[in-house]
């Protein structure tokens, strides 16, 4: 496993593609940062699907209402659309790149709109510098994310398996 320099500020991901480690940025965005913990500390990031995967751009993720599999809310015709029960999130805009491997949080023509999804960049998405809030990097793993299944919406979806803060793991 990549060597993590803070447990707490670190996730590990494990998708039905394998495991993807990412450092997370709490200088540049703390509260995305807080609420990404927030949530895989509640364990609800398990088994919510890849709803929105465009080949060489990004794997989209993150819907906790209607993209969990399994959960009461389940819905693949809605996956993309809810968020947690939690007030959505102040714009954190950086000079951040999106370059490979940036995970940045999804929202809608609100900046001020995010909430629990989030997408990782597959190659240099450098137009949305300023305008999404980036809260981490991929820094291993990244080959299992160029695995997962594409598509809008995707077919048979690729999945979390669990999301933790790596202080959490043993």
């Amino acid at each position: 496993m990549a060597e993590i320099k803070d447990r707490e500020n670190a996730l590990i991901m494990e998708t039905t593609k394998g495991n993807v480690v990412i450092e997370l940025f709490p200088d540049l965005a703390p509260g995305h940062v807080a609420r990404i913990k927030e949530l895989a500390r509640e364990g609800a990031y398990d088994g919510v699907v890849f709803h929105r995967v465009i080949e060489g751009f990004m794997a989209q993720t993150g819907d906790v209402k209607f993209g969990k599999s399994g959960g009461k809310d389940f819905n693949p015709g809605r996956a993309g659309m809810g968020g947690s029960d939690k007030p959505d999130l102040k714009a954190e805009f950086s000079n951040a790149n999106h370059g490979r491997g940036t995970c940045s949080m999804a929202r809608s023509q609100n900046p001020n709109s995010a909430n629990s999804q989030f997408f990782i960049c597959f190659d240099d998405a450098s137009f949305l510098n300023r305008q999404y809030s980036v809260w981490g990097q991929v820094i291993e793993g990244m080959e299992n994310v160029d695995k997962i299944k594409r598509g809008e919406p995707v077919q048979d979806p690729d999945k979390i398996v669990s999301l933790k803060v790596a202080a959490d793991v043993a």
